[in-house]
């Protein structure tokens, strides 16, 4: 079943949006050298509670912690821990607070000084993918023009796609009936229509584009142990076009983003 437009709910998951993309911008001066992904975890929490929110993860399903931090070849839903991060990592968070009963979710790739050229040139590529596929995105386009968008830019660089996870409806529902693919045919999908919700969060590989999921029930990585990046953000459906609801607050967009702690 395709998920009806959500009349009304802009105003609602705008603000929700703008505080998941804060927390975002909020933890950049933090991702060093030496860091553990489980106090990134905790200073992301804290920030959402400061502002009056809540963590969507936390316990959703039996998952144990308020954000998925992914570093390298984790491709999603990373679980924080000891973990230390180090000079030449990058790393995915990825934020979904809970605010006044609608969920802003957002995924942002961030980088431990500097990674090999390959690495910031798969961080890139996801990016374009992300920003390109929604500059798709108008009443009357279908669904499948999405992921078409993306699948052309990562494999026209040299990279992958995954299909194991994708996209979906959001609002006052963390997680839709609206599959969001990232990869397509333009044309064909389910037609968009103004007030629809959704994210696009494609998760692009520098090898294969196959997965497998941990012992833990979570972490997915790269079967082939390549690189992985990906980006989110949440949209909307307007009369004329798209809207962003998670962009940057201080306009952050692809690493690095020029701040120290």
């Amino acid at each position: 079943m395709v998920s009806r437009p959500l009349s009304g709910g802009f105003a609602s998951i705008r603000k929700a949006g703008a505080l998941a993309a804060h927390v975002l911008d909020f933890v950049v001066p933090y991702v060093v050298p030496g860091v553990t992904t489980q106090e990134l975890n905790d200073l992301c929490h804290q920030e959402m509670l400061r502002h009056g929110g809540t963590s969507a993860t936390l316990n959703y399903q039996g998952f144990p912690q308020a954000t998925c931090i992914s570093p390298n070849h984790v491709v999603c839903h990373g679980i924080p821990s000891s973990r230390k991060l180090v000079a030449g990592d990058i790393l995915n968070i990825d934020v979904t607070v809970l605010l006044d009963g609608w969920f802003g979710d957002t995924s942002r790739m961030f980088y431990v000084g500097t990674p090999p050229l390959k690495a910031r040139r798969l961080t890139e590529v996801a990016y374009q993918a992300l920003m390109q596929s929604i500059s798709q995105v108008r009443p009357g386009g279908f669904l499948g023009d999405i992921g078409a968008c993306i699948q052309h830019i990562a494999e026209s660089a040299g990279f992958s796609v995954v299909r194991d996870f994708c996209g979906h409806s959001i609002g006052q529902v963390f997680h839709g009936d609206l599959a969001v693919l990232h990869v397509g045919t333009r044309g064909t999908g389910p037609v968009l229509q103004p007030g629809m919700i959704f994210t696009i969060e494609p998760m692009i590989n520098a090898g294969r584009p196959e997965v497998r999921v941990l012992q833990d029930g979570w972490t997915a990585v790269t079967r082939d142990r390549s690189l992985s990046a990906q980006f989110e953000h949440t949209i909307g459906v307007t009369e004329t076009g798209v809207e962003i609801f998670t962009l940057s607050p201080k306009g952050y967009t692809c690493p690095p983003y020029g701040e120290s702690a």
